[in-house]
């Protein structure tokens, strides 16, 4: 229910209370969906996103830091010559729906007051931020909606902005309980909490249920529908003094939903208490947003990744073809010496031939196959071209076969470090080794670059205190080993495609530590969900980067070997510090 025309109503008149004779001093726009306005009021800088995305459409103030393209869209450019300056008007919600209007009074370039507004509809995938002029004409749009996607309505610069069409739905905010009743009665076999989410605006069969339960008692007794309407009447009008923001958290500690006030048809033990409707809806939104986008931008690269391990494969499965039939090369080679040794006792003409065979232990003989047009020597001479031929393919079957080994691991590196992204920065840093690998082109449009901070590490406290590092994609690895000092300990799955992990300590290593090190190593491997993952362990000093080696790739020394197993639920236990 995040983002229900409830919590949208919650979120607006915090806005309101917060921006309202704010100046707009910077915009960006780090998506094509999101916009960011930094916004002076109450003598500090707030920072408003507005988010149009299909799954994460939102509205709040944040504290996140975004990276840019170094060149600005179109909206974005637009609105910093139109809103720049200004001063915020009024937030506010349209008739309990899930559409925001920000009033802004801004002055033009004759130095006269020119209203503008900026719309945000936050309606799945048809969600949109769109900036009119005062006249009610949409100057331009996070997406553009043409006669061939809507014929109900159309979203362009220069048309006038048209509300979606309205639904036959009560705004809670002026809600009376006769009108509630008459369209609660319509349906009187549904359950309350349908009828209520029918018949007032905005409210998601989550909140209608909570509505529902504050209404008519755990027991739910709707019988009594006049006593039920004024009381939900009341309700409703009495929400804005309701705020209590709680973000619900689920078993993992990740926030699961957010609700403004406490729900009581929901579990109260996990819903944990915020400073303000911003702060939760940061706290739901924020990581999940993150994800989305990062799967979206690394699907592509995923199917990519893919589809040259299939390639490798099936690569692979034709060079140990070949090799198995490189192995009869002994027998060719025994067949023309044996032909060899009795060339006086044969002649043109048979199809094939017994012949005592020497190289038999036993003492056997050996029928060889001829071929009744050649001699009996060049029938010897056919087989030991034979037997070269099959010698030079195996030696070149299993030189492709290492090769088409390495680049497997290498792709399968690749797809588990994908795998382990959490940041666009570390996304980037695998797109620019695979460009270099020459898997991908490399970008060259400027507006596709960003200025990306690099990326770090995830940061684990052991039991006994001590920092480890683990290290997220290859040139990551590469970074954090050599940082390393020479004397700390570093940690490696043994014999395939992980993360290097680096424990921040040196003399003696606590059990404890080494333990938790090691799991991790393990654990961010493709041995990941395996039983007893042999893990690697060696000081710094004893890891060495082969000479054109790609980033990540090391040989080592001196180091011994644990075996571990790990679940998730262990990997849960321990402390993971978040980068600040």
């Amino acid at each position: 229910m995040p983002m229900d025309g409830l919590m949208v109503g919650f979120a607006a008149r915090e806005l309101d209370r917060l921006l309202a004779g704010g100046r707009i001093d910077r915009i960006t726009q780090p998506e094509r969906d999101t916009v960011i306005l930094v916004i002076r009021a109450g003598n500090e800088n707030r920072n408003l996103l507005l988010c149009a995305s299909p799954n994460n459409a939102r509205c709040h103030l944040t504290g996140s830091k975004f990276a840019n393209p170094l060149e600005p869209p179109a909206l974005c450019m637009l609105m910093r010559k139109q809103l720049l300056g200004g001063r915020v008007v009024s937030v506010r919600q349209v008739a309990g729906d899930r559409i925001v209007y920000i009033d802004m009074d801004t002055i033009g370039e004759m130095g006269d007051h020119e209203p503008r507004r900026l719309v945000l509809e936050i309606m799945g995938r048809h969600s949109n931020l769109m900036l009119l002029n005062g006249e009610g004409r949409i100057l331009e749009s996070a997406h553009h909606v043409n006669a061939e996607m809507s014929r109900v309505r159309q979203i362009q610069p220069g048309l006038t902005y048209v509300p979606p069409p309205a639904q036959d739905r009560l705004d809670p905010a002026e809600t009376e309980a006769g009108p509630l009743r008459e369209r609660l009665a319509r349906d009187a076999d549904l359950p309350l909490e349908k009828r209520l989410a029918g018949a007032v605006s905005g409210l998601s069969l989550a909140s209608a249920r909570e509505i529902a339960l504050r209404v008519t008692g755990p027991g739910g007794d709707d019988s009594d529908l006049d006593a039920v309407c004024e009381k939900t009447a009341a309700l409703l009008r009495r929400l804005p003094e309701m705020t209590d923001p709680r973000v619900q958290l689920g078993e993992d500690g990740e926030a699961k939903d957010v609700f403004p006030f406490p729900y009581l048809s929901q579990d109260l033990s996990r819903q944990k208490p915020c400073a303000g409707v911003s702060q939760a809806l940061e706290a739901y939104f924020g990581t999940r947003d993150r994800q989305d986008r990062l799967r979206q931008k690394s699907a592509s690269m995923v199917r990519l990744l893919k589809n040259q391990v299939e390639r490798c494969e099936k690569k692979l499965a034709l060079q140990e073809e070949e090799l198995a039939g490189a192995a009869r090369m002994e027998e060719y080679r025994i067949m023309g010496e044996v032909l060899n040794a009795n060339l006086y006792a044969l002649a043109k003409g048979p199809a094939e031939v017994t012949l005592p065979n020497w190289y038999d232990p036993a003492g056997g003989n050996i029928t060889i196959p001829l071929d009744a047009r050649l001699t009996p020597s060049q029938n010897a001479q056919k087989y030991f071209k034979k037997y070269q031929k099959a010698r030079s393919a195996r030696q070149s079957a299993q030189e492709q076969k290492e090769k088409t080994l390495q680049e497997l691991d290498y792709l399968e590196g690749m797809l588990l470090d994908v795998d382990k992204c959490v940041e666009e920065s570390e996304l980037e840093e695998i797109r620019a080794e695979l460009a270099r690998t020459g898997y991908v082109k490399r970008s060259a449009s400027r507006r596709q670059q960003r200025n990306l901070p690099q990326s770090r590490p995830y940061r684990y406290l052991s039991p006994d205190g001590i920092e480890i590092l683990v290290g997220k994609n290859a040139v990551q690895n590469e970074r954090l080993t050599q940082d390393a000092r020479p004397e700390e300990m570093w940690l490696h799955a043994k014999d395939m495609p992980g993360s290097h992990v680096i424990i921040r300590a040196e003399g003696e290593i606590p059990p404890e530590t080494l333990k938790q090190a090691a799991q991790l190593a393990a654990w961010y491997s493709k041995g990941q969900r395996s039983s007893m993952v042999p893990v690697d362990y060696t000081r710094r000093k004893y890891v060495k980067k082969p000479s054109g080696a790609a980033p990540g790739k090391v040989i080592y020394t001196h180091h011994k070997t644990a075996y571990m197993t790990v679940e998730e639920a262990d990997l849960r236990k321990m402390i993971r510090q978040e980068d600040r």
